[in-house]
């Protein structure tokens, strides 16, 4: 029986064929050239982030004029902050919750906890409401927040051209080092901060990619607003070699300075984040009418205040105007960053080194002018000298400073008060800020100790399904019957966050003649401690924590939810793993468990 073609079907068909060839072939070659495909749009990008945070320059500087204009009413300075930031708060709290804060822990976190996921409402919320923000007066920094849009547009480029997930991570700390080259003009010091910071390793295989993107961002820069570094300062020598000892005390200066700073910030932040959810969205005001009360005394307290880090830097402030800044401005962006406003710590760290720096440069000077510098020189390495202090980057500290100067007589000076301020800064306070950060958030980001160079065994390689686990609601008896019966000596115990405590025989042996043997799991554990591992720790860390706690297992959790059980890891399994003890099949999978707690340990 002979079959009738519909024209109209067959026309249709040839249509949808044509439509879909170009997506084919993209797919073709960038399978089959990868490399080249990954190298094209690391230029793309460089240009992008360049073009977009010389947009986020402007539009910040020219708001800023227009809200305060020249001589206009004192009212102003107090009503411009708080309005602006109780407006920025509820956008924030209602439309772009992972817009808040500096940018750099969230762009970590996209690294190391969300395969390099930075969503366009991310990118969008986090350019207008810093660029408010700022412009209102509120005196955090520009740079974290454009290296998080750097670090976004990247993201949503490699997931709109179907790259891998290894390859959309790798762009992450490529469009990281784009946005800082355009920030600070300083495209050397970006790629180092990109490494040293956001990836944690100077020898990433990355290198070549962040090397041309920061490359490609600083020329979008220059072509747009010229080659002026982003301060004007006068050329510095050493006058005498005694000098170095000033530096010396420079540095032990701004390591108390840093750290206090740290600890102060992350103390405020602690209590504002206990605060009810239900308030989050005016917390920001907080920090608003901090700065308006401050500003009606005080104008040179608003914004990030880099025209008066010229000044100091040229000489031009008095002693007493740049103590009452330092005070003032540690207090007011502590406040402002803790209470939820959107801005970063980069530039105030520099306001505040160059504040500290001019003061001990004065000071000195004033006791030996034949032999000691102008306080210009002092408040340059002061700059450096917080930056390395609070941000725990000090190779880029060194390069950062040294390519805004364009001058090499500042280097040995500025690696002698970064490396004093860096070990007190790390004796007060041992975590770095941008780590803690993403902690009290919930994200456990892999410190330096933790990660593991490539070719270690870790633990997603010997992990499997976690099959056994108790409901938080069993009671002592019915769960201390399970485990009897079972071979596994520790069950994790869930209830509907995820998990929240190892469960072993002894602990409800324990509970047992204690008499508590009718009251439920989540009565004894609460949410909160637990011994754990993450995927890509090393076996070796497993095996510490299994002995630190007495346990035979440990559950497997993701990084950015600490409840989520992944799976679990025994000592069989690393055995097993290394051809020790029975071999059995063993399976991967991910269990979905809910919400966050939060461990001490090291990640």
């Amino acid at each position: 029986m002979a079959t009738t073609v519909n024209p109209l079907n067959a026309s249709t068909t040839v249509k949808a064929q044509w439509w879909q060839a170009p997506g084919r072939q993209w797919r073709g070659l960038r399978e089959q050239r990868e490399e080249q495909v990954f190298l094209v749009l690391t230029l793309v990008i460089g240009a992008l982030v360049g073009l977009i945070v010389v947009a986020f320059i402007v539009v910040t500087e020219r708001f800023g004029a227009r809200l305060y204009p020249v001589g206009g009413p004192p009212w102003r300075r107090i009503l411009v902050p708080v309005l602006g930031s109780l407006g920025m708060g509820y956008l924030l709290y209602r439309f772009f919750p992972d817009a808040r804060g500096s940018g750099v822990p969230q762009t970590k976190a996209a690294l190391w906890a969300r395969g390099g996921r930075i969503s366009a409402g991310t990118v969008f919320g986090k350019f207008f409401c810093t660029s408010a923000t700022l412009a209102c007066g509120i005196p955090l920094g520009r740079e974290g927040p454009a290296v998080q849009v750097g670090a976004g547009i990247a993201s949503m480029l490699g997931r709109y051209l179907g790259l891998r997930p290894e390859k959309i991570k790798a762009l992450i700390p490529v469009g990281a080092a784009a946005a800082i080259a355009a920030a600070f003009n300083t495209p050397l010091a970006a790629v180092v901060f990109a490494l040293e910071e956001v990836v944690g390793d100077l020898h990433a295989p990355v290198l070549g990619s962040v090397v041309l993107a920061s490359a490609t961002s600083w020329g979008m820069l220059r072509l747009l607003l010229g080659n002026d570094p982003l301060f004007q300062v006068p050329q510095y020598q050493l006058l005498h070699p005694a000098e170095l000892a000033i530096y010396a005390l420079l540095g032990v200066l701004g390591g108390f300075i840093s750290a206090g700073f740290s600890r102060l910030l992350l103390g405020m932040r602690a209590w504002f984040l206990k605060r009810p959810r239900k308030t989050v969205w005016f917390q920001p005001a907080a920090g608003g009418l901090t700065v308006g009360l401050m500003a009606w005394f005080v104008p040179q307290i608003l914004g990030v205040g880099y025209k008066y880090v010229g000044a100091a830097l040229n000489g031009g402030m008095a002693l007493k105007v740049m103590i009452v800044l330092l005070v003032l401005k540690m207090f007011s962006v502590t406040i402002s960053y803790a209470s939820g406003n959107a801005g970063g710590i980069f530039g105030p760290s520099l306001f505040l080194g160059a504040m500290l720096g001019g003061i001990v440069g004065t000071v000195a000077h004033r006791f030996a002018p034949g032999y000691i510098a102008t306080p210009g020189a002092y408040a340059l390495v002061g700059m450096g000298t917080a930056f390395a202090g609070i941000v725990r980057a000090p190779m880029t500290s060194v390069l950062m400073i040294f390519e805004i100067t364009r001058d090499y007589a500042v280097i040995v000076p500025l690696m002698i008060s970064n490396l004093v301020s860096f070990f007190i800064a790390s004796r007060f306070q041992p975590e770095p800020i941008y780590e803690v950060l993403a902690h009290q958030d919930g994200i456990h980001l892999p410190t330096a100790g933790s990660r593991v160079q490539e070719g270690h065994r870790q633990v997603y390689q010997a992990m499997h399904a976690a099959t056994e686990v108790l409901d938080a609601r069993t009671s002592i008896q019915e769960a201390l019957e399970k485990v009897s019966a079972s071979q596994q000596h520790a069950w994790p115990a869930c209830d509907d966050t995820g998990v929240i405590a190892m469960v072993s025989l002894g602990t409800l042996q324990k509970a047992l003649t204690d008499g508590v043997t009718e009251k439920p799991l989540s009565e004894i554990f609460q949410s909160g401690e637990f011994p754990h591992v993450h995927t890509d720790h090393s076996l070796n860390m497993a095996l510490d924590r299994m002995g630190a706690n007495q346990l035979d297992i440990l559950p497997v959790v993701n990084r950015a939810n600490v409840h989520k059980l992944e799976g679990i890891v025994t000592l069989q399994d690393v055995l097993r793993l290394y051809g020790v003890g029975p071999k059995e099949a063993t399976t991967v999978t991910n269990v979905a468990a809910g919400e966050p707690a939060v461990s001490s340990s090291q990640h």
